[in-house]
């Protein structure tokens, strides 16, 4: 809701804005709007054009590279998941608390992607499971190998749970800080005075305003696309589940939802 808001509202200050340069070119005198003027403003419209469309693009495509990485984050926290089950797996019974563990926290990472804002938080918020992991290295470092095998099968743990850790905490500390909002403020601004000079180039009829409610829309759509992709586990566009559905499956862990 609030990204509908926010895009809401930047189609309104643009258009607001164009519609005042609409106005304001009807206020001014002849003299301002001569075709020496009109040229200047036209030279610095399109240099304000081109710097929106590259920054708002590169906006465009950083939310979705963002979006594309914490996809890629999930299936490998799976595929190491999975690795690490294995691991745990051939060592024998001793490890069956890690493997419980290990079952839990993929269980409420899915909880978190499919489930409410609390259970979100509480699943990609560093300070919340850190102290889980404290316990299972200790459990991990408790383990006392028998055979040539299990000191083996040993060696795989650490390392397997070393890169799960390390995925777990990279996904949670790239959701700290996904988007610069200075960057979009800015950006945002630069279109209101781009739209604002497109009024004072252009005369107050209904092809205008048609004109100027489509551009509106369209940079409000690119500020929601930004938004959204700047959300992968709570917005509209959401990390499908699938990998994690089959990674449950093959843990033991609850029966995957129908999406």
């Amino acid at each position: 809701m609030t990204t509908v808001l926010i895009s809401v509202a930047v189609s309104v200050l643009t258009f607001g804005l164009g519609m005042l340069g609409l106005y304001i070119q009807r206020l001014l005198p002849e003299r301002h709007m001569s075709t020496g003027s009109k040229e200047m403003i036209g030279a610095i419209l399109g240099l304000v054009s081109l710097l929106l469309a590259l920054v708002l693009g590169t906006l465009v495509g950083s939310a979705y590279g963002f979006f594309a990485t914490q996809k890629a984050n999930i299936e490998t926290l799976c595929a190491r998941s999975l690795e690490l089950d294995l691991a745990f797996r051939q060592y024998g019974a001793e490890t069956q608390p890690l493997r419980e563990a290990l079952r839990a926290s993929m269980t409420g990472a899915y909880d978190a992607i499919w489930g409410d804002a609390a259970t979100y938080r509480q699943q990609f918020d560093v300070a919340a499971y850190m102290p889980r992991f404290e316990k299972w290295n200790e459990t991990l470092s408790s383990l006392s190998p028998h055979t040539p095998a299990q000191t083996q099968s040993l060696s795989s743990m650490i390392a397997s749970s070393s890169a799960f850790q390390q995925t777990r905490l990279l996904t949670s500390l790239q959701l700290a800080s996904p988007l610069s909002w200075p960057l979009l403020v800015i950006v945002v601004s630069w279109a209101m005075l781009l739209f604002c000079g497109f009024g004072l180039l252009s005369g107050l009829n209904g092809t205008s305003a048609a004109a100027l409610g489509f551009g509106s829309f369209a940079v409000a759509s690119a500020i929601f696309l930004i938004l959204e992709l700047s959300q992968p586990y709570t917005g509209l566009f959401r990390i499908p589940a699938a990998s994690m559905q089959q990674t449950l499956a093959a843990l033991g862990g609850s029966p995957a939802r129908a999406e």
